[in-house]
C-alpha cells in the first residue's frame, strides 16, 4: 500500500529518521492514527501495526512530505503476506489510479510543446484510432481538456488487469472491446461529451493512444523523458509488464490478506493504472507540482499550466 501525507509545519528535511524530533515526529505517525470521526474527549488513536493487521495489508509504504520538502519516508511490513522480505522506501508498489495525474502532467506538457491542443477534437489528432462518432459527439467533442477532467462522456470506469502469463490484448483492442482479447467494454461516448462529470478510466486511455499518435514514442519511453526523468522519480516506470530486473524489488499484490496468483495483474491501460512507483517519487511529483503551481517555474510545467492541472476544468 502506498501513502502520502502531507503535514504543513516547518521541519529540517530529511530521508529517514535521524533526530529526536523526526523520530517523534514518525512516532505520532504510526501510533496516533485517527478514524475518520472523533468524540469530543474521546482518546481514538490507533497504530499503524493494528490497523494493517485489521485490514489484513502485510506490506505499506509512507513518505511525509512537511514544508515543501520529503521530510522522511519508511516500510513497514513484508512484500508478501507470510514472507520475510521488508518493505523498504524503495520498494515498488502499483500506484492504480494515481498513475492518471503522472499522465496528466505529461499531457499537458505536450500541450506546451504544441504538439496537443487543450479544446480540439481529439479525433483530429489520432492516427491509430478514432473515438466514433455518434448523436452524443455530433455537436460537442470529446477534447483533452475534458478527458482529464473525466468529463468527455466516456465509459468504461477502470480495468482489473489481466493475470500473469494471460495474453495481452493491443491498445486498440481494448478502445474497442475486443471480447476476444480485451476484459472490458469498447470505450465510447454515451454522454455529451462537457455535460457532466463521470470518472473514466476508458477517457485516460484514449489519451494514452493520443499521446503514442502524436509523438510516435512508446507511452513508458515517453513518460520518463516527459516527466519521471526530470522530476527525479527514479523508483517509478509505466513498463507493463514489469521489467525482470525489478520484480525483485516490488510489492505483491494482495487481497483479503493473500498474494494475488502471479504476484500482480498487468495493465496495458498505462495511462489510467499502469505506473509502478514509490511514495517517496510520488512525494517529488507533488512538490514539484504544488511549488510551480505557487508560481515556480517546475521541472515540468510553468506555473500557469500547473494550475490549470490542479483547477477544476
Amino acid at each position: 500500500m502506498l501513502v502520502i501525507l502531507l503535514l504543513s509545519a516547518a521541519c529540517a528535511s530529511v530521508e529517514m529518521p535521524q533526530s529526536t524530533s523526526s523520530a517523534d515526529a514518525i512516532s505520532r505517525i504510526e501510533n496516533g492514527l485517527l478514524p475518520a470521526i472523533v468524540a469530543k474527549g474521546e482518546n481514538a488513536s490507533m497504530k499503524l501495526a493494528d490497523r494493517m493487521a485489521f485490514h489484513k495489508v502485510p506490506g505499506v509504504s509512507i513518505a511525509v512530505i512537511n514544508g515543501g520538502k520529503l521530510e522522511w519516508a519508511k516500510g513497514y511490513g513484508v512484500l508478501e503476506a507470510e514472507s520475510t522480505g521488508a518493505v523498504t522506501p524503495d520498494t515498488l508498489f502499483q500506484a492504480a489510479s494515481i498513475s492518471k495525474p503522472v499522465a496528466a502532467m505529461a499531457a499537458l506538457a505536450l500541450v506546451e510543446q504544441g504538439k496537443l491542443n487543450l479544446d480540439e477534437d481529439v479525433n483530429l489528432r489520432l492516427k491509430s484510432w478514432h473515438v466514433p462518432d455518434n448523436e452524443f459527439t455530433r455537436t460537442e467533442k470529446v477534447t483533452v481538456r475534458r478527458l482529464l477532467s473525466h468529463s468527455a462522456g466516456l465509459t468504461v470506469h477502470g480495468f482489473p488487469g489481466y493475470s500473469a502469463n494471460a495474453p495481452l490484448p493491443t491498445l486498440v483492442e481494448i478502445l474497442d472491446g475486443n471480447k476476444r482479447t480485451a476484459n472490458t467494454d469498447a470505450i465510447r461516448a454515451d454522454i455529451v461529451p462537457g455535460k457532466q462529470f463521470r470518472y473514466s478510466g476508458g477517457g485516460y486511455t484514449v489519451l494514452q493512444q493520443l499521446m503514442i499518435d502524436v509523438t510516435g514514442r512508446t507511452f513508458p519511453d515517453l513518460l520518463e523523458e516527459l516527466v519521471l526523468r526530470k522530476i527525479g522519480m527514479s523508483h517509478s516506470t509505466f513498463a507493463q509488464p514489469l521489467a525482470t530486473g525489478l520484480e525483485s524489488a516490488a510489492a505483491y499484490g494482495h487481497g483479503d490478506g493473500k498474494a494475488v496468483k502471479g504476484r500482480w495483474h498487468t495493465y496495458p491501460e498505462m495511462a489510467a493504472a499502469g505506473l509502478w512507483t514509490t511514495p517517496s517519487d510520488l512525494a517529488l511529483f507533488a512538490i514539484d507540482l504544488m511549488e510551480s503551481a505557487k508560481g515556480k517555474t517546475g521541472k515540468v510545467l510553468t506555473p500557469e499550466m500547473a494550475r490549470q492541472m490542479l483547477s477544476k476544468q
